[in-house]
């Protein structure tokens, strides 16, 4: 269900965005942003030597620079620099040399793919379930260089907050009112989305979307807590948060 369709659905009853937006208050803010850098710091500390053996293991398997930096929307709509070790084999980005026609149309919908054969030490159908890349995604520790490079260091990201989103989609599945709620939140590394939706919380079903939006209008210290051990039983019960 794209922007448009759910757009539709709403111009009998216009929605302010002030109805979709939660909790802002300085002292909130303050109290997120003090959290996000003492535990990025201790974090970073902690991850150092783990992120340097998974940064030599990314060039064993597939030389080249261990990390990617992908453009994202960030906070009042500005772009942002997300970092994350790479997952997928060089040259990925070139989507029409890569995937077949179906592969494409998945991508398309949905912006990722269940069995992506461009990761790192993919060999045959399947394998974006177990192979190296998918290990890293599963276990989310792809997301690692962004806890000291968004969080602490440029501040433009948190722990919890709606998923960083391409521009195409944002506005391919939300509405302009949910837009421009959506980015009065920073984008976080974790957030309700990733660990409250089913399998089949997809922006085709709009339940991704809704989801998003529910901790945008609800966002509060105890519903941050909340995502953070939440977080934590998925990755462990589960393998991986996205």
């Amino acid at each position: 269900m794209d922007a448009e369709s759910r757009t539709a659905t709403v111009v009998e009853a216009p929605v302010k965005t002030a109805e979709l937006t939660g909790n802002t208050s300085r002292t909130y803010k303050f109290i997120k942003r003090a959290f996000d850098i003492a535990a990025s710091a201790l974090m970073s500390a902690i991850c150092l030597i783990p992120m340097a053996i998974i940064a030599v293991m990314i060039m064993v398997k597939d030389p080249g620079n261990p990390f990617y930096m992908h453009k994202r929307v960030g906070l009042h709509g500005r772009e942002i620099s997300v970092l994350k070790f790479r997952t997928m084999r060089r040259g990925a980005d070139a989507l029409e040399d890569t995937l077949t026609p179906e592969q494409m149309a998945e991508y398309k919908r949905e912006f990722k793919l269940h069995d992506d054969p461009r990761l790192i030490g993919y060999r045959k159908p399947g394998d974006g379930e177990r192979c190296f890349g998918a290990i890293l995604r599963r276990t989310s520790l792809d997301e690692l260089p962004q806890i000291l490079y968004n969080v602490l260091i440029k501040g433009d990201m948190s722990f919890v907050g709606p998923r960083p989103v391409l521009r195409e989609e944002l506005e391919k599945y939300y509405t302009p009112t949910e837009q421009e709620a959506l980015l009065t939140v920073k984008p976080g590394i974790t957030g309700y989305w990733q660990t409250h939706g089913r399998s089949d919380s997809t922006y085709e079903t709009g339940e991704r979307q809704q989801l998003e939006l529910y901790y945008v209008q609800n966002q509060s210290l105890a519903l941050d807590i909340s995502v953070l051990f939440k977080t934590v039983s998925v990755v462990v019960h589960r393998g991986g948060t996205y």
